[in-house]
């Protein structure tokens, strides 16, 4: 049998103090260091979702001004595409002109050349009716 003196006493005592020191030395800072590591994460994440939505934000200012340079670019594209296409009317309208041209004096020196040869043959024909007359009737004629 249990008997109960005033050892039970000194015991819960000696309990008591131990539990005390080792709050004191072990657990306390053991508690320290984990709620300051848990403020640390706390403040790791926060920092994390800061620098996420910085670079969310950044990355649509990156598309936005990449849209915005497309946007530019099709411009500048249809500017150029429209002045070459001015450029291209232009230059085969003075190709038309100098064609024209040229057609004017090659017609007009193609009517030189036929009036020339129109009069050379109609100085010739008489002679031209004699040779076919004598060549048909076999005598001069």
């Amino acid at each position: 049998m249990v008997s109960v003196d005033g050892s039970v006493f000194i015991q819960i005592i000696n309990f008591l103090f131990l539990i005390w020191v080792l709050n004191l030395v072990l657990y306390r800072p053991i508690r320290n260091v984990i709620r300051q590591r848990k403020e640390k994460e706390e403040g790791l994440k926060q920092s994390i979702d800061g620098l996420a939505d910085a670079a969310r934000e950044k990355d649509e200012a990156f598309a936005s001004g990449i849209r915005e340079a497309r946007v530019r670019g099709l411009k500048q594209k249809e500017a150029m595409v429209a002045e070459a296409e001015a450029e291209e009317k232009r230059i085969i309208a003075e190709i038309n002109e100098k064609a024209q041209a040229d057609l004017a004096a090659v017609r007009g020196k193609l009517a030189v050349e036929v009036d020339g040869v129109r009069s050379r043959l109609e100085k010739e024909i008489d002679a031209f009716a004699d040779a076919i007359g004598q060549k048909i009737l076999g005598r001069a004629v």
